[in-house]
């Protein structure tokens, strides 16, 4: 036989017994990590939603603002932390507002694009039906948009979920207190229950929108039949 190093045992890895001492922890951990993700689009959503309008009544702004979002997409995150503090303090303003700017790039995209690929004659039978603008665009363009503007809001979310981590550095972060506690303390446990319930937090959220996606487009499920 090999004189190896011993194999680690997932007992010393993971001590359970402080898992159940830290429960209430977790658990709260957890819900400020669901609620500053959905938060974060849900403003993500409110701000390029009206931008993505304009993008396509005005097709010039568009680059301008690609370009804008793709800017701040680029901003590293903790970077971005730390600039927003002096304006904002260790407040879940500042993590709410870095996490909604690193969402604009994704959703206004999608929507743009989602929009913009609505057939041309499906227009034009809308307005032929007497269709006002802001009723094409609710009855028409937006529930045939909606595959592409859910991917966006997929993988917005997703990235959203990568992100919050980071904001343990300022205070808030949800799951990422586990890593900060783990690395302060030396201790496995809590990094990798923290990287574990990220995963398959990221999951979860992922698969329920794909279900929410069936539901409201049932008309996709028919068609790929």
């Amino acid at each position: 036989m090999s004189d190896g190093p011993a194999p680690v045992l997932a007992a010393e890895v993971i001590r359970w017994s402080w898992v159940g001492d830290h429960l209430d922890d977790i658990r709260d951990y957890l819900f400020q990590h669901v609620q500053l993700t959905v938060l974060a689009v849900l403003l993500g959503l409110l701000l390029a939603f009206p931008l993505s309008l304009a993008a396509i009544r005005w097709p010039r702004l568009y680059g301008p603002v690609l370009g804008f979002t793709g800017m701040l997409f680029t901003i590293p995150s903790l970077a971005l932390f730390i600039l927003l503090i002096p304006f904002t303090g260790l407040s879940i303003r500042t993590s709410l507002i870095g996490l909604t700017m690193y969402t604009l790039l994704i959703l206004v995209r999608n929507i743009v694009e989602g929009l913009r690929g609505v057939d041309h004659d499906v227009r034009e039978a809308a307005q032929a039906m007497g269709y006002t603008r802001a009723r094409q665009l609710l009855r028409v363009e937006l529930p045939l948009a909606l595959p592409v503007i859910m991917a966006g809001i997929r993988i917005a979310t997703v990235t959203t979920i990568g992100l919050v981590t980071v904001t343990a550095l300022i205070g808030q972060g949800g799951l990422g207190r586990l890593f900060i506690d783990g690395f302060t303390l030396n201790f496995t446990t809590p990094i990798i229950i923290g990287i574990v319930l990220s995963a398959l937090l990221a999951f979860a959220a992922d698969l329920a929108l794909v279900g929410l996606q069936r539901q409201l487009t049932p008309w996709a499920r028919s068609r790929g039949r």
